[in-house]
């Protein structure tokens, strides 16, 4: 017999919520740390850094997601050991996030007008110095629509999770429908909990661009 559709339900949904959101905090995280990385060597002189993390964007932006977490979760059975969801799903998300990232920060820094380094390179600063003051505050007021924009993004692909047993929203709204048979209302609710969470993040977006730009 199926279930009515109630607020133990609702809440049970918003434990698949919490997860959802903690997925995506691992992945921003995880991706921004190795996003920095790929950044640098992506505006690195050296062409032979520049090419490795050029070639490691094409081949993740070029993958979809669901494979990569594939991957992650049964590839190291081939190296002799196993890994934990939770663990793969950190590792495949902060990948496929941090080639994202590190091509929005790369083209971010690089749309900065070379006259400012000209002009910084007369005034005498050495080149940290103009990266620090003069070319990421810059490209930082650039690049923060798009890292939010993927941000959002990457909430809402935290459902592939559910393929390895991480029961965050998507999966929960599945359970619960299931038991419920009451689909629409289901996802309606689902769907209105992504909104409750990308919707304030877009508008803080919108915000602090305006305040960047000033």
């Amino acid at each position: 017999m199926f279930q009515q559709f109630s607020l133990n339900h609702v809440y049970f949904m918003l434990t698949g919520l919490g997860w959802t959101i903690g997925l995506a905090a691992i992945a921003l995280i995880g991706g921004s740390i190795a996003g920095s990385v790929l950044t640098l060597m992506r505006v690195s002189a050296n062409p032979v850094l520049s090419r490795i993390a050029q070639v490691y964007i094409f081949v993740v932006q070029g993958t979809p997601l669901l494979v990569t977490l594939f991957i992650a979760y049964f590839g190291s059975t081939y190296l002799g050991f196993t890994v934990a969801p939770l663990t793969a799903i950190a590792v495949a998300f902060s990948f496929y996030a941090a080639a994202f990232l590190g091509d929005i920060w790369r083209g971010a820094i690089q749309s900065v007008p070379v006259g400012q380094r000209e002009g910084a390179h007369a005034l005498g600063l050495s080149g940290a110095d103009t990266m620090r003051h003069i070319i990421i505050p810059q490209a930082i007021r650039i690049a923060t629509p798009p890292t939010v924009g993927f941000f959002v993004q990457l909430i809402k692909n935290t459902s592939l999770a559910s393929v390895v047993g991480i029961v965050e929203l998507t999966r929960t709204a599945q359970i619960v429908s299931n038991a419920t048979f009451k689909p629409l209302e289901v996802y309606l609710t689902a769907a209105l909990f992504y909104f409750l969470v990308c919707f304030p993040i877009t508008l803080f977006s919108r915000r602090l661009e305006k305040r960047l730009s000033v």
